[in-house]
Formats: C-alpha cells, sequence, structure tokens
C-alpha cells in the first residue's frame, strides 16, 4: 500500500529524509526505520512508509542529473549526494519508431537502463540501499546476486570505499562473473541457483550484523531504488504517465515499484494520474508469477529456472504476490516467452533501434511482441518498454547465432562478392 503522507507516532533516529517507518504490506504493522525486513507480527514484507514534503516540478528539474533528484521521495538523507556513490540515473528515454512500426504498435518509448555505471538498473537500488546501510551503521554492503546487482553493488562499494561480500550462483555468466570480480570485493561462487543463494545470504545476514546484505536486510530500502524508474520515465514523457509499461520480473520488486512511483507522482500532484496497465515479462523457463497470473491464482508457486534469461531466474519470487495485485489492479497482463524467443528480442531491438540489452531486454521485447498478438496490449495506446541490462553482459545467449556475414581477402571485389551473396 502506497501513502503520499504518512502521519503516526513513530520515531526514528536516523537521517533518511521523508521516510518515517516501516511498515508491513500485509497487516500494516508499522516499527521504527531499522534493518528489517519481515513483520514481527505477521512475518510479512515490510516497505518504507513516508511523510513527503511539498516539492514541485521545478524543484525535482533543478537537482542532480542522477536519481538524487527525487531525494526527497527516497529513503536517503537530504546530502546523500555530498558522499562518494556512483551517481546512477536519468538514462534516455527513446523514441521507438522503427521497433513500433516492426512491433504494429503507434507510439513506442524505450527506458534504456543499460546507460548506468555498470549498465543495468540495479545501479539504482544499490545506490539507494547504500545511503540507507550508510545511516544504519554498517561498512560492509553484500548481496546474493544473478549478476547485475553483483557488479553494481561491488562498485557502489568501491567507490564508497567500502568492503564487498557478492555471493553468486556458479553457472552465472562468465562476463558477469569478471565484471564483478574487476572491483576488488570478495566474490564468493555457490554450487547452486540463485534461490540456494540466497537463503545461504539469509543465513550469513544474520551471522554478520555489520554486513548489509541490500536485498535482505537492508531490503526496504533498496527496493525503493527502482521508484526512479516510474519517476524518470513520468519527467521525461513531459511530467505524465504512460498508457502502458512492459517491465520485466525476477523477484517482481521493480514492476512493483515503477508503479508505486506512478502513483506516487499522481498522488503529490507532479503529474495528472490518469490511468496506466501495467504488464510483466518472464522467460518460460522461469515463470512462476506468469502461471500464476493465468491460472487465475493468488499464490506463486515456486519453480526450478531453466532459462538463458538467468538475470530472471528467480524461482521463489518475493514480490509475485504483489506483482499479481498491481497487474491486475491496472488492467494489465503477465506473459512469457522461450528462449528463442529471447533471443530473437534481443536481435530485433538491437537492428531496429541500435539497443543491444541482455537477455532480460530480449524477455521484455519478446513479451511485448507476444502481448500484441494475443491482443493483450493496445498497439494504439502510448506503450514504454524497459530495457534494464547491456547485451554485452550476456554474449552467451548470442554467440552462435551471429557473427561475420564472410570472410574475406582484402580485395574490393570480394567484399562486393560478400555483400551480393
Amino acid at each position: 500500500m502506497t501513502h503520499a503522507s504518512v502521519q503516526d507516532n513513530t520515531t526514528t533516529a536516523f537521517d533518511l529524509g521523508p521516510a518515517r517507518a516501516l511498515s508491513c504490506r500485509e497487516c500494516g504493522h508499522r516499527i521504527p526505520l531499522a534493518a528489517e525486513f519481515a513483520c514481527a507480527e505477521c512475518f510479512g514484507p515490510l516497505e518504507v512508509a513516508y511523510e513527503f514534503p511539498a516539492i514541485t516540478r521545478a524543484d525535482i528539474e533543478a537537482g542532480p542529473k542522477s536519481i538524487w533528484r527525487y531525494r526527497q521521495l527516497l529513503p536517503v538523507p537530504s546530502d546523500v549526494d555530498a558522499h562518494p556513490n556512483t551517481e546512477p540515473g536519468l538514462t534516455r528515454l527513446v523514441k521507438a519508431d522503427r521497433l513500433a512500426a516492426a512491433l504494429g504498435v503507434r507510439s513506442l518509448w524505450v527506458k534504456d537502463d543499460t546507460g548506468n555505471p555498470t549498465h543495468s538498473f540495479k545501479d539504482r537500488v544499490v545506490a539507494v540501499a547504500l545511503a540507507a546501510a550508510r545511516q544504519l551503521g554498517f561498512r560492509v554492503l553484500a548481496c546474493p546476486s544473478t549478476g547485475n546487482l553483483a557488479n553494481a553493488v561491488a562498485a557502489a562499494a568501491a567507490r564508497a570505499g567500502w568492503e564487498s561480500v557478492v555471493l553468486i550462483p556458479s553457472s552465472l555468466e562468465r562476463a558477469k562473473v569478471l565484471t564483478t570480480a574487476v572491483y576488488g570485493g570478495a566474490l564468493i561462487a555457490v554450487d547452486g541457483n540463485y534461490d540456494d543463494v540466497n537463503r545461504l545470504a539469509t543465513e550469513l545476514a544474520a551471522e554478520h550484523e555489520d554486513w548489509a546484505f541490500v536485498n535482505v536486510n537492508v531490503r526496504p530500502y533498496y527496493a525503493e531504488g527502482s521508484k526512479t524508474l516510474g519517476f524518470e520515465v513520468a519527467e521525461q514523457l513531459g511530467w505524465r504517465l504512460p498508457d502502458q509499461v512492459v517491465v520485466p520480473i525476477a523477484s517482481g520488486a521493480q514492476l512493483t515499484k515503477v508503479d508505486k512511483g506512478f502513483r506516487e507522482f499522481g498522488e503529490l500532484g507532479l503529474v495528472e494520474p490518469t490511468p496506466y496497465r501495467v504488464f510483466g515479462a518472464q522467460a518460460t523457463g522461469c515463470s512462476p508469477v506468469s502461471a500464476a497470473f493465468k491460472a487465475g491464482h493468488d499464490v506463486v508457486t515456486p519453480v526450478k529456472p531453466s532459462t538463458i534469461a538467468r538475470s530472471l531466474a528467480i524461482g521463489a519470487p518475493a514480490d509475485g504476490p504483489y506483482v499479481l495485485d498491481a497487474v491486475r489492479r491496472t488492467g494489465g497482463a503477465i506473459e512469457d516467452v522461450s528462449d528463442e524467443e529471447v533471443v530473437e528480442g534481443i536481435r530485433l531491438l538491437a537492428r531496429t533501434e541500435g539497443i543491444f540489452a541482455e537477455t532480460a531486454g530480449g524477455v521484455t521485447v519478446a513479451t511485448a511482441k507476444k502481448l500484441i498478438e494475443t491482443g493483450q496490449l493496445d498497439p494504439d495506446a502510448e506503450t514504454v518498454l524497459l530495457i534494464t541490462g547491456d547485451g554485452l553482459k550476456t554474449l552467451d545467449a548470442v554467440q552462435d547465432r551471429i557473427g561475420p556475414r564472410a570472410t574475406v581477402p582484402p580485395s574490393a571485389d570480394a567484399v562486393r562478392q560478400a555483400l551480393s551473396g
């Protein structure tokens, strides 16, 4: 449940800007701001409750060219940009006319988050988690990760002068392993899938009170960073909400927080609170939320992931039920696509818009195509696709599908022959 303003008697010893308490998403029970992620009353997940100040579009536009332009709407101190951080955000929103024509959509935009410091949206959530962790007294940044988060945590910790501990599945793409290890933190590969790694991280978080596991014990703050994707889309569209948005689903937090960002902007009068529809995208090899949506269920049954879209391969998504709520409330849908369709989605986006996305982006594009073909997504409505990671991270997904058209001697005739062949 989102509140633009929260009034209660909960007090806090921390400077986390407009954040006032942690509130249970199930029973509403509140506790003071702390490194907690589960409600003591019902074990439901906690999220940040706010008392927002009066804020105008001009206030935001005058802010930094990063997510800190929205600092008055995030659980971070007012001087957050004074501390060394990766300064993510304000990535481009691309008018994707050639992709729109290929998909049969009238008006299409691509939110290209490959331009973040470590080339994925995870820089946003980690930056917020780091700011909160600093206030909460931590000095080691940690996480379990399917890859993008590993990159972002290791880089953010290095920039801040913190130690980092990153746990990854041993089967992770080589590119993501290298682009984490290069930052010099402690990188531990674990035999098992992401859900095994996540369980291990929860155990370690209980043992190491000085470790801030960004997506475990400081998860309520971390997750709020995804709101900035929604904020930026609305601002970059000229302070209005799109008709439709397609979001990839891993844990599900990104989708729910983009929805939350849209609602908060509307409640604060920063945009006209017009209706919008949220659509979710999964790979068929790890599609528990899509399966629950199609079956009409409110509970998401865990699965064992088997897909090339490893950044989305979370078989027990923590925010799954809340994704179902957001999608159903807005009149959207959730679909899933095969690994073959994922690769075709990557190639379609690259050849039409010059954007090379990782497998998660292929899932988003391919799902949008499927949603259009099945009549679930309105081709006449303005649509935004979230592309959340760079294709250089998942080269193995396409390396056997693409390459030189020909290898020729250094001869103009040979080039002409190759081009005409």
